[in-house]
């Protein structure tokens, strides 16, 4: 059965960092397109970051460009989200998805940011 697991998500204060990680397992990872969604409480789901199969190639939302970094490890078989100066408006339970032949995704980790 396919996985997606995320970690890394808590509580922090305004300005601080975390760091997201989603461990894939049982598909194969290095061909899937990877991507970060987030959704806020009543809000809808919103791509946060994208990131080419290889790597070579990342797409951010205008809401964390210059403080999000989407990386990933295709030995690990894991993507990961850097947050810097995170906001209040960036708590929320945070999705990673793989997108290729399939479409899978998470169970999400929960970020909150406090003010």
């Amino acid at each position: 059965q396919v996985q997606l697991v995320e970690s890394g998500g808590g509580l922090v204060q305004t300005g601080g960092s975390l760091r997201l990680s989603c461990a894939a397992s049982r598909f194969t990872f290095r061909t899937f397109v990877m991507r970060w969604f987030r959704q806020a409480p009543g809000k809808e789901r919103e791509l946060v970051a994208r990131i080419s199969s290889t790597g070579g190639s990342t797409i951010y939302a205008d809401s964390v460009k210059g403080r999000a970094t989407i990386s990933r490890d295709n030995a690990k078989n894991t993507v990961y989200l850097q947050m810097n100066g995170l906001k209040p408006e960036d708590t929320a339970v945070y999705y990673c998805n793989a997108l290729g032949s399939r479409d899978y995704w998470g169970q999400g980790t929960q970020v909150t940011v406090s003010s």
